[in-house]
């Protein structure tokens, strides 16, 4: 039998050390290392060739199978949920729910699974809540008549011995894993191999069963979920809802998806009847625009396969201390410090002796560098204050040169920005087939170098001597 050994565990990031520290190494968090029983070494009968016991044989099968098979899609009916998951959860999967606490992902899965239960068998098990804490919300959201089974149950042992049967659900929803423990580890509920273990067999059930398996997980202060990185890795597909408790909007993004595309998105606004679906983000993200306001420039982005226009407001203000002022939300400030740069380096507008805030309205967050050239044509509007023109759109990365780099997808862009009424684009140089779809969409200013973006404000000239 394997000797028991202790070891400490980062609880940020499943990093073990021989002894406690301060600060994990690994990830640079502060006491986060927490002590756990490890077996150390293998265990005797595996490698000095004494097996204790016979291996089972393996039985290889061809890539290609014997008919056009296809693993059915369970619809949940809620479009931007199965959008997110590839069109629908696939039988025997594991999907990992993370987000803020409070941000509403209880919320979103028990409509997920009362939809589910419209010709499935869901089961709902909570590790926080009581029964009647959950019929409540229910109730709340209207789905108190909804055929879905419910558990208050925190021991792996006995969500298995309940599930793994011929007759088990297809659908199963743990809220939340960092709540389970299995009853042969000595560490608490929550600690890293807890976390692990306890996923390890819920996933090793789903797949043998053919279960759809949701688990919830909770996130760390930096926005990552909880537990050893590992989790991420077992899964089939990682979830994050995300946004803004001051405003209505929450994103659902798909990090990881083995059944469908990344980086998709599908958005919801919060109601007092739970999470519902926006059919056209971008009309809502762009509903309190003004076309007169200068420092705000409308950006078209591609999320996944799913265009959004959203606007991105700057503020530059002349500055009082000695060091100015980056301020950014909703978008990466080490590539405004860059663009800030290149715009002082490559076009002579200065920056230094002003305060610079950057938002993004609604609550959104942009991931992609093609935001690049709206961010400059917002900071340029608000320094001259001249608006961007009106009915105009602008996409396109900025290299360290000054040059506008090509972006993914062009022609999705444009025909969203056509959609909503949009006439002009200002972008990087697109070749010849996009180009002559690109005309007959809009009217698209395409340009080289960003000192090319300077002439379309009039108070280009002010701007070079701020």
């Amino acid at each position: 039998m394997a000797k028991s050994s202790s070891i400490f565990a980062c609880q940020a990031c499943g990093a073990s050390y021989p002894k406690w520290a301060g600060k994990c190494e690994a990830c640079g968090s502060w006491n986060s290392l927490v002590e756990e029983n490890a077996a150390s070494g293998p265990p005797k009968g595996l490698n000095d060739g004494k097996a204790r016991g016979k291996s089972n044989k393996i039985d290889f099968v061809p890539l290609k199978s014997d008919g056009d098979r296809v693993l059915p899609r369970r619809l949940s009916q809620i479009g931007e949920f199965d959008r997110v998951l590839g069109g629908g959860m696939v039988p025997g999967s594991a999907t990992l729910v993370g987000g803020d606490p409070g941000i509403g992902k209880s919320t979103l899965l028990l409509q997920v699974v009362c939809r589910l239960s419209q010709g499935n068998k869901v089961a709902y098990i909570s590790g926080e809540e009581a029964i009647d804490q959950v019929r409540l919300r229910a109730a709340r959201l209207g789905l108190a008549d909804a055929a879905c089974m419910l558990a208050s149950e925190t021991s792996i042992r006995d969500i298995i011995g309940a599930i793994d049967h011929k007759d088990s659900p297809d659908i199963l929803i743990i809220d939340s894993i960092q709540t389970m423990y299995v009853d042969t580890l000595d560490s608490a509920p929550g600690t890293v191999a807890q976390v692990r273990t306890s996923a390890q067999e819920l996933i090793r059930v789903a797949k043998k069963r053919g279960i759809s398996l949701i688990l919830v997980g909770h996130v760390t202060k930096e926005g990552t979920i909880a537990g050893p990185r590992v989790l991420e890795h077992m899964v089939d597909t990682v979830l994050y809802l995300e946004g803004d408790r001051g405003h209505q909007f929450r994103v659902l993004r798909g990090v990881k998806n083995r059944f469908g595309p990344t980086d998709e998105i599908g958005v919801f606004e919060m109601t007092d009847k739970g999470l519902m679906e926006v059919q056209n983000p971008s009309a809502l993200f762009l509903a309190d625009r003004r076309d007169d306001m200068s420092g705000a420039a409308v950006f078209a982005g591609l999320e996944g396969t799913r265009p959004v226009l959203v606007e991105i407001q700057a503020l530059v203000a002349p500055t009082s201390y000695g060091t100015p002022r980056r301020a950014v939300i909703g978008w990466d400030a080490g590539r405004l410090a860059m663009i800030l740069a290149v715009l002082e380096a490559r076009c002579g507008v200065a920056f230094g002796q002003h305060d610079v805030y950057l938002n993004v309205a609604g609550g959104f967050r942009i991931t992609e560098p093609a935001a690049d050239l709206a961010v400059a044509a917002a900071l340029l509007s608000s320094l001259t204050g001249e608006p961007v023109p009106a009915a105009c759109v602008a996409f396109g990365e900025i290299g360290l040169s000054g040059e506008i780099r090509r972006v993914s997808q062009p022609d999705l862009r444009l025909k969203e920005a056509v959609k909503l009424g949009f006439e002009q684009a200002i972008m990087p140089e697109s070749d010849k087939a996009r180009k002559a779809g690109a005309t007959a969409l809009l009217r698209a200013t395409e340009i080289r170098q960003l000192s090319e973006l300077l002439p379309l404000f009039q108070a280009e000239p002010q701007a070079r001597r701020a």
